[in-house]
């Protein structure tokens, strides 16, 4: 391999959690073997927290909230120390990337972005620590009245595999940055990269229980995270059946939750659009990260007069694609495990069944190994609107291309699934794109452009079954904070 892999970290990871800046060896005694997908073997070892070490994690969350170090910072201070995080990332990123690339099987350029995207949410919520403002409320004469915003308390962060290090800053930073305490649990498929940024953050003088991580199996140490009385709070992102079952576990301790639960995002195509400008981005949509993108263009909605002629161009550019081993930098990686390969194939067995053109596909990497987790890119069409390849997200590397007559039909079109996380609109009339992105049901909508997920800086987050609450940008600070109203009476 031309990554290395860190040897010392794999040991680290075997060892425990790491609470209050410590690997702390976990109660279960048993670990989890980490599979690169790439290849198909077992290459690490992590521990396999269960709900005492949860508990444990918790607490000590508690204590650094409030009468640890933690809780005497001040918004600048806390600032700083997320700036400095952010800027040792930075100074690790090779190591980093080595272990993201061979955790998840994705291309090395794209685990070095990953790496600058984590640094970056720490950077930039560094800078937004001391700028959240509460404001003065006009009330009754003699009546002095406040709104100010304060920590929520300890919160708790469940987070998938196909994004380990940019959803551990998307979700922790804006929480420290407004003072909470953190306990977070990585999926099990894919946690080495955040376990060494813990590390990190240790390094960087995050005092002990500010940042808690419990690796482990979603279903002891997650539901234990989910479910615990000591949590004022829940971000997760996944799947929407396990997003019920959270959503579900906070309920029961009355405590909020944002959840992000994936989608199935169209992009539009009208007949005006600038095709040389749209076709590289929807072919990118949905094969950055082989397609494992919850705001993943996973359907490409093309005018009925343009049709012959924009699929012809997608078919010679999916054709040309290339998946393969991360070293090797092809167009696209291996997914996350077997399962989710065999979830993908079940998808395309069916749509083979129904008899759904396939418009065209790539192929294999030559060094590819043959007990990796590959998926060729492939892009399906006409896709019939009732069909699993429309309206179910696949998490893979799968376009469904589908007709639409006009502005009206590509409206039900676009809202035609139970999802509604992100949308781009493809045309140069601007009246009829502002018309149509005020219509999309999606919490973000791109106009001759598609950003997976958009930037740090954006509001990110779904209606529907995508989930509620906002991630990244300012919003974020505001969901893992509460308002607090001071009512004073001076006359």
């Amino acid at each position: 391999m031309n990554y290395a892999y860190p040897r010392a970290a794999e040991i680290r990871a075997a060892k425990g959690a790491f609470i209050n800046n410590e690997w702390v060896p976990v109660s279960t005694g048993r670990t989890v073997p980490v599979v690169a997908p790439a290849e198909g073997v077992v290459f690490a070892e992590i521990a396999a927290s269960g709900p005492a070490d949860v508990d444990l994690a918790v607490k000590a969350a508690r204590a650094a909230y409030e009468s640890g170090p933690w809780s005497q910072l001040n918004p600048i201070e806390r600032g700083r120390l997320l700036q400095k995080l952010g800027r040792l990332i930075l100074e690790n990123i090779d190591e980093l990337a080595a272990l993201e690339a061979r955790d998840c099987g994705k291309p090395m350029r794209l685990a070095r972005g990953d790496v600058e995207a984590i640094a970056r949410y720490f950077e930039f919520y560094g800078g937004a620590a001391d700028k959240v403002h509460g404001e003065q409320i006009p009330f009754l004469n003699g009546y002095y009245v406040t709104g100010e915003r304060e920590p929520l308390g300890v919160t708790g962060h469940i987070i998938p595999w196909n994004y380990p290090l940019q959803m551990m800053g998307r979700t922790l930073a804006p929480a420290l940055a407004m003072g909470n305490a953190t306990v977070l649990k990585p999926a099990e498929d894919a946690c080495l990269a955040p376990l060494r940024v813990a590390e990190l953050a240790a390094q960087a003088g995050f005092p002990p229980g500010a940042i808690n991580v419990v690796p482990g199996l979603g279903h002891e140490a997650g539901a234990a995270l989910s479910e615990h009385p000591g949590i004022d709070f829940i971000s997760f992102t996944g799947s929407p059946q396990v997003g019920v079952m959270v959503q579900t576990a906070a309920a029961k301790n009355h405590v909020g939750c944002v959840l992000e639960l994936g989608g199935k995002s169209p992009q539009i195509i009208f007949e005006d659009a600038d095709l040389e400008a749209a076709l590289p981005v929807v072919v990118a949509a949905i094969v950055q990260n082989s397609g494992q993108t919850c705001s993943a263009g996973a359907r490409v909605l093309i005018q009925d007069s343009i049709w012959d002629k924009v699929t012809a161009e997608l078919a010679k550019r999916f054709n040309a694609l290339k998946t393969g081993l991360p070293e090797d930098n092809p167009d696209l990686g291996p997914v996350i495990n077997a399962k989710q390969k065999r979830r993908i194939e079940s998808f395309l067995e069916r749509a083979k069944a129904d008899n759904v053109p396939v418009i065209g596909q790539g192929s294999l990497h030559e060094k590819a190994p043959a007990d990796g987790f590959y998926v060729l890119p492939t892009i399906y069409g006409p896709v019939p609107r009732d069909n699993p390849l429309a309206c179910e997200e696949i998490f893979g590397p799968i376009l469904a291309a589908m007709p639409f007559k006009d502005e009206a039909d590509a409206l039900a079109l676009a809202n035609g699934t139970e999802y509604g996380l992100v949308a781009g609109i493809w045309t140069t009339d601007t009246k009829r794109a502002v018309r149509l992105a005020r219509k999309v049901r999606a919490g973000q909508v791109y106009i001759n452009a598609y950003g997976a997920g958009g930037g740090i800086e954006l509001p990110f987050g779904g209606v529907k079954k995508s989930g509620h609450g906002r991630e990244k940008g300012f919003e974020a600070l505001y969901e893992f904070s509460a308002l607090k109203t001071i009512v004073m009476k001076h006359d």
